[in-house]
């Protein structure tokens, strides 16, 4: 009954802090939270180390606010490194200041320092995440944000009984500074986590993880909200419950007709929130589980990670042995294994992905643009770069690995680029060259990585697009080094996935097939391997907007740019002047 009485009081635990992280206020619409990054010892897999953390937690609160609500946010800053926070997925209307990347919309907040981020939920409800968006401090400064709507759920069948949150993350036994400037250092890869994690459980698959397993306890014949979040650092993961169907009612905080699924897919910085029916009136222990969708060369950590969906009864539980609960933990284990697809399985993801439709109902219509005024084509390239003389490097063939758009290698400048785009003073520190089609081209899917050379340039390039332009972006990915999923995000906007493909982007052939109907509204879209992906943004927010791979490691090679979209000719289009509190460099 150890074990048992364990899982019982976990899952409590958890609600009941979940309960305790609700917002508070001194006004009905403004929601106030303080958030102190800082160390605490944590021990996972046997290994105990100095975690960062946000308030001693891991994960993170929950910041839990309702649509339309004024949120504001005071970071303390309680370590010796510089740090910032980002509210991934949130527009940000007017407010870019308050988005978080290092370098691009703030300076980074300093060591005993403190910064309030200030901002509004305009017409967004549903689930969304917040990280630490400076260096790899997100792999463990991370939480999830719930955006309460103002009308009813549009999801159709029964009353839902409770939510739970499940993010899904990645435990190092070292130092993740450490992982991540030895990766700097060496030019080579980065190592791999040692697990991944549900709600920062790793679970009984690892060693020394019994006693660290997420267990979630339902009633039978309910209806749940999931609210799953993918806040690993550099996996995309595939999540599933044994003997149970999952309906897809929305992503990345935006309504979606509804799909059932026995798995699914989800990358870095995306969020499915799915309805659970607890139809297994037998009760019983079922497996959550969550493990990698893989599609790189590189190195990767090839484990699972599991939980338990635990049905209660009115009857008393039956007495078994540790033995018995043993086998049936087993029995569950291969079931789970069953429902998840392969790693490797890109067709499953691909088919997911596909599935996956905008409401577009007369309350929450979708707004995709049918025309644009402006495309961009761009690839994303992993990139293979000299070694400087002198020097030993640790990626293929003895060079360094970096990362590039359209073969521009992203650079972050020392200071901030809306501060510096804000006071008109970019010399030396970005320019407005970013080239908007590809420098060469050639068949970027079927290149041969030996003959070609794959050294980038290095620069902190944007282009800039005036207030209300309908843009058109296709990620076109390449196959130096190796063909790979790219999970893109864009700040400050949702964008229209209008189309896909694998193979190269047809500039005359593919908008011809593009779905302007119903397509998925999201923030992060996973670029097919091999292939490309189109979208579209209504670029009415002002402002400097970052747009990156969201694997890490690809990040902190290059693999990202900017885009500056213009004040419009209204005071309510203008970015709002930066707060007296913004953090300087």
């Amino acid at each position: 009954m150890k074990m048992e009485k364990l899982g019982y009081l976990m899952i409590s635990t958890f609600l009941l802090l979940f309960a305790t992280l609700l917002p508070h206020s001194s006004a009905s619409n403004i929601r106030r939270f303080h958030f102190n990054v800082e160390w605490k010892k944590v021990t996972r897999l046997c290994h105990t180390k100095q975690l960062l953390t946000v308030n001693g937690q891991y994960p993170g609160p929950t910041v839990a606010v309702h649509e339309g609500d004024t949120v504001e946010i005071k970071v303390t800053n309680r370590i010796a490194h510089n740090t910032t926070i980002h509210w991934h997925g949130l527009r940000q209307y007017r407010t870019g200041w308050a988005d978080g990347p290092a370098y691009i919309t703030q300076c980074p907040i300093r060591s005993k320092q403190s910064y309030t981020y200030r901002f509004k939920v305009e017409d967004q409800r549903g689930t969304l995440l917040w990280h630490a968006h400076h260096s790899w401090q997100r792999a463990s400064v991370y939480g999830a944000v719930i955006i309460y709507p103002r009308k009813p759920y549009p999801f159709s069948g029964s009353h839902i009984q409770s939510e739970i949150p499940i993010i899904l993350g990645e435990w190092w036994n070292d130092d993740v500074d450490k992982v991540e400037k030895e990766m700097i250092m060496t030019g080579g890869g980065a190592k791999p986590s040692d697990a991944y994690t549900l709600n920062g459980l790793p679970g009984p698959l690892y060693p020394c993880s019994t006693k660290d397993t997420f267990t979630a306890t339902v009633d039978a014949g309910k209806t749940y909200i999931l609210r799953i979040i993918n806040a690993a650092l550099n996996s995309e993961l595939f999540f599933a419950v044994s003997n149970h169907t999952l309906t897809v009612v929305e992503v990345d905080a935006v309504y979606t007709k509804s799909v059932e699924t026995k798995a699914i897919m989800i990358a870095p910085g995306q969020t499915t929130t799915l309805l659970l029916r607890t139809n297994q009136l037998s009760g019983g222990e079922f497996l959550i589980a969550a493990t990698p969708y893989v599609t790189s060369v590189f190195p990767f950590d090839n484990s699972t990670t599991v939980g338990f969906l635990h049905y209660t009864g009115k009857t008393k539980p039956e007495k078994k042995s540790e033995i018995t609960r043993r086998r049936r933990r087993l029995t569950a284990m291969s079931t789970v294994v069953a429902a998840l697809p392969n790693m490797l399985d890109t067709k499953f993801a691909t088919r997911f992905s596909d599935n996956i439709k905008s409401l577009g109902s007369e309350e929450y219509p979708c707004k995709v643009p049918t025309k644009v005024d402006k495309r961009v084509i761009t690839t994303i390239s992993l990139n293979l770069q000299n070694c400087p003389l002198n020097q030993t490097c640790g990626g293929y063939a003895g060079k360094r690995y970096f990362a590039s758009m359209n073969n521009v290698s992203f650079v972050r400048p020392p200071i901030s680029i809306l501060q510096s785009y804000y006071k008109k003073q970019s010399k030396g520190v970005f320019s407005l060259d970013f080239p908007e089609k590809p420098p060469n081209r050639f068949d970027f899917t079927g290149v041969d990585p030996v003959s070609e050379n794959m050294n980038t340039e290095f620069g902190t390039k944007l282009f800039e697009v005036e207030f209300g332009t309908r843009l058109e972006i296709v990620f076109q990915g390449t196959s130096f080094l190796n063909v790979e999923n790219h999970p893109l995000h864009v700040h400050g906007h949702n964008f229209f996935v209008v189309g896909r493909g694998f193979g190269n982007f047809d500039a005359e052939k593919d908008p011809k097939k593009y779905n302007l109907v119903d397509p998925p509204e999201r923030n992060t879209y996973a670029v097919p391997t091999g292939g490309w992906a189109a979208i579209r943004i209504n670029a009415d927010n002002p402002g400097v907007w970052f747009i990156h791979c969201h694997l890490e490691q690809h990040t902190s090679w290059g693999l990202a740019m900017g885009f500056i979209v213009k004040d419009g000719p209204l005071p309510s289009q203008t970015l709002l002047p930066p707060p007296r509190d913004l953090p300087q460099c």
